[in-house]
């Protein structure tokens, strides 16, 4: 069978721009996906991942080190996935935590262009409070969410299809058809193609006919 191939190269992905505020993101047209996650989910390695670039997003040993929204952009035009801070658990003052989840905050709300968010959680450690501050926000707003369980090549199968499973019950019960989820390991590769797709079925709505005739594989 012939399957589509995606107009989208995710290796093609470049830096933009840095952004510490709403008012110095790139100008609000187009489509952009927003990975989010609490410090040391594995963030900034599923992008990496993703773009099989190693270098993309920075990773650090330091949670919380990247501070700013990072946008990069992708082969087609006005198309990004953004990489947003992971601030909520960072070892910095009170004052430099409110000044993230505020700038975050206005990104989210005010933000036309966004079509979805990736919430990243280490599938050992999952709904802290940072992923049900996330979760409650695409309630809210019925944001489609996709949550990609990481570091998943450090259980066995068993327990993290466990996980899987009982965190699907817990949030389709929430937000039903707008959230889905999956299991992904950077170290081992697994997963890249389901999360894509997910990906260009947010960043590619409504551009269908743009793309008909695109080569099959």
């Amino acid at each position: 069978m012939s399957i589509k191939r995606s107009p989208i190269s995710y290796n093609s992905a470049r830096f933009n721009k840095s952004a510490a505020k709403l008012s110095q993101c790139p100008e609000d047209i187009g489509a952009e996906v927003a990975f989010a996650g609490r410090s040391n989910a594995g963030k900034s390695s599923a992008i990496n991942t993703l773009t099989n670039n190693k270098k993309l997003a920075r990773t650090s040993k330091t949670p919380g080190r990247t501070q700013l929204i990072n946008f990069f952009d992708l082969n087609i035009e006005n198309t990004r996935i953004v990489d947003l801070p992971g601030y909520g658990f960072a070892k910095v003052p009170l004052e430099m935590k409110l000044h993230w989840q505020k700038h975050l905050d206005n990104y989210l709300q005010k933000r036309e262009c966004l079509r979805g968010v990736v919430l990243v959680m280490d599938i050992r450690h999952p709904m802290k409070e940072f992923d049900q501050m996330m979760t409650q926000w695409c309630k809210s707003t019925g944001m489609p969410l996709h949550v990609l369980l990481t570091k998943a090549d450090k259980l066995k199968k068993g327990p993290a299809q466990s996980t899987l499973l009982k965190l699907k019950k817990e949030l389709t019960a929430e937000l039903g058809d707008n959230v889905s989820l999956q299991i992904f390991s950077a170290l081992k590769r697994q997963g890249i193609d389901q999360l894509s797709m997910r990906i260009d079925s947010w960043l590619l709505e409504g551009m269908e006919d743009e793309f008909e005739g695109q080569p099959e594989e």
